[in-house]
């Protein structure tokens, strides 16, 4: 496979946390992080990263969260293949069902980690399109969901960042739902592709740190897997940091505040 049409991005909160498992993503890639100190995440960081990577040749995206560890990053390259092969432009774990904290919508996938031909959606993209696709109907999707081990929530709006999924969905764009379980601890989830353990997502990253708990568990899956570890250098990484997300977000709320009163 060509690795020059492949890169993987991270929005991070945690950069303490990053440093510690980036040397575990895939070699050979492009690295890109964007700042998510100020707040940026979900469908901010998906409409930030369209903007940003748009002419860069990326055919196809990584996105991983700092909290996700690489235990054989080389299978990425196998799904990749398998997507290509199927014409699937996103691959994930869904938001529902598949994770015993995530009861949410089954249709979708969590962003923690996910694959998508990057190509294919800037062929398509429409900002204000896809904004307006945040709304389920009844029955809309048909999919045998008998499988799914854990609670899930068919109308379920929960993320703010379901209406990009929504809407390659509704433009008949192909997904791929990865296999998971729960780690021993019962929060971790592992992530699997034919039957290779992909990954492990350790959730909290937040939390990493500042609560002993959830940094203890993170530092025990770090210290599992340091065999997969490889060498990394912050130089590999393209940084991108909207100075302004945290003004105008505050901004946007206190217009919000003023509305919601002129209509008292």
């Amino acid at each position: 496979m060509d690795k020059t049409s492949v890169a993987i991005l991270t929005t991070v909160a945690n950069f303490e946390l990053y440093h510690k498992t980036a040397p575990f993503f895939p070699k050979g890639i492009q690295k890109y992080v964007i700042d998510g100190r100020q707040g940026m995440h979900g469908i901010h960081s998906i409409l930030y990263m369209i903007k940003k990577l748009k002419g860069r040749g990326i055919k196809w995206l990584v996105m991983a969260d700092e909290d996700v560890i690489f235990n054989n990053s080389e299978v990425v390259f196998a799904i990749i293949k398998k997507m290509m092969n199927n014409n699937v432009t996103v691959c994930g774990v869904r938001d529902g069902g598949d994770v015993k904290h995530r009861n949410y919508s089954p249709y979708v996938i969590n962003t923690f980690f996910s694959i998508i031909n990057l190509e294919e959606v800037l062929a398509i993209w429409n900002k204000k399109e896809v904004l307006n696709h945040q709304y389920i109907k009844d029955n809309e999707f048909s999919e045998d969901l008998s499988q799914l081990k854990f609670n899930y929530d068919t109308s379920s709006l929960y993320e703010p960042y379901y209406c990009f999924y929504f809407w390659l969905r509704r433009q008949g764009k192909r997904f791929l739902f990865l296999d998971t379980q729960m780690d021993a601890d019962d929060i971790s989830n592992e992530v699997f592709f034919n039957n290779k353990k992909v990954l492990c997502h350790t959730w909290y990253a937040r939390s990493y740190n500042t609560n002993k708990k959830h940094t203890e568990r993170i530092d025990l899956h770090l210290k599992k897997n340091i065999k997969t570890k490889v060498e990394a250098s912050s130089k590999d990484v393209i940084f991108f940091n909207d100075k302004l997300f945290g003004i105008n977000q505050k901004l946007a709320k206190l217009v919000r505040k003023v509305k919601m009163k002129l209509k008292g």
